[in-house]
């Protein structure tokens, strides 16, 4: 049974955190184009990437555990986030955005699981 990701608010959010996180990268060091860079944008892509696979999974506990690997790369993301700051590479208010909308991903995509974990 496949299921209609595009009315997820939860996919919205990590959708524009993508394109928030690709816009960031744009502008790190040309040396971190294959470390940090890259690192940062396949753990954004992967969040996303794992709802849309989950949502067309036929059962409840395969779905959740796609959801589950998203959380894990949200997770992931968040300590790249922080380490581009540590490194200089994410200025002051880039990263509280970033981080806010990261922050809201997770609780929500935390929520979407919880959610569904009590009616399996």
């Amino acid at each position: 049974m496949a299921r209609d990701y595009t009315k997820l608010k939860v996919f919205h959010l990590v959708d524009q955190l993508v394109l928030d996180i690709y816009k960031a990268t744009h502008d790190f060091p040309k040396s971190e184009l294959f470390a940090l860079t890259s690192q940062m944008r396949r753990a954004a892509v992967s969040v996303p990437a794992n709802i849309v696979e989950g949502s067309h999974r036929t059962s409840l506990a395969e779905y959740i555990n796609f959801l589950s690997i998203a959380l894990g790369s949200l997770a992931e993301l968040g300590y790249y986030i922080d380490l581009s700051l540590k490194l200089g590479y994410l200025q002051d208010k880039s990263f509280a955005e970033i981080k806010s909308k990261h922050t809201e991903c997770i609780k929500s995509l935390q929520a979407m699981i919880n959610s569904l974990r009590s009616k399996a």
